[in-house]
């Protein structure tokens, strides 16, 4: 896989991006993935809200508590695995990134997905299962399902999961972001290989 412009191998993370111009202009900073860079779990979310384009780290704020509530739950901590988005750049007024702003940052997702090698890829809420998946995603009723994406001739499973925000709109979500989670958390400590088996 070709290095993309404006990628940064050391901070894992991408340097001075102007790709999306409405982007560019309405973000305070470009907020890369957290976490260990060999981190066996690897979450994936959408794209920066206005706390994290504050605080330059994905999932702050009150989706990033029910997020680490929920690893604290299943025995994980936050330093424990690695935290993307989609999209890096916060869209103005926490509109959905389009297509063209997805495809625009897939360079940089699919060359984090290649370094850090994840044993599992988390996709959190519909909009990142479907571009990494490329189709359609029901995702309240695949939460919990394993699929796989291949990147750079690398095939890496994904488990779909409702995202954070989802259980504090819908309380009945909770009990499904849990078990997720809970899946998640098998997966980080052996790999899957004797809970999860062939996906």
């Amino acid at each position: 896989m070709d290095k993309p412009a404006c990628w940064n191998e050391e901070r894992v993370g991408v340097t001075g991006c102007e790709r999306c111009p409405e982007l560019g202009d309405s973000r305070s900073q470009i907020v890369d993935g957290v976490g260990p860079t060999d981190a066996a779990v690897l979450f994936v979310g959408e794209a920066p809200g206005a706390n994290e384009d504050e605080d330059g780290e994905p999932f702050v704020g009150r989706s990033g508590d029910v997020l680490d509530d929920g690893l604290r739950g299943v025995g994980l901590a936050r330093a424990d695995v690695r935290i993307t988005n989609c999209v890096r750049c916060r869209p103005p007024d926490n509109r959905d990134p389009t297509g063209d702003e997805l495809t625009n940052c897939r360079g940089y997702l699919d060359r984090e997905i290649t370094t850090v090698d994840p044993d599992l890829v988390v996709t959190l809420g519909k909009v990142p299962a479907e571009h990494l998946l490329d189709r359609s995603v029901g995702v309240t009723g695949e939460a919990g399902n394993l699929d796989a994406v291949t990147v750079d001739g690398e095939e890496y499973p994904v488990l779909l999961c409702v995202h954070p925000a989802a259980t504090l709109y819908d309380p009945s979500q909770r009990g499904t972001f849990e078990s997720t989670l809970s899946t998640a958390a098998e997966y980080a400590g052996d790999g899957g290989q004797s809970t999860l088996g062939e996906f």
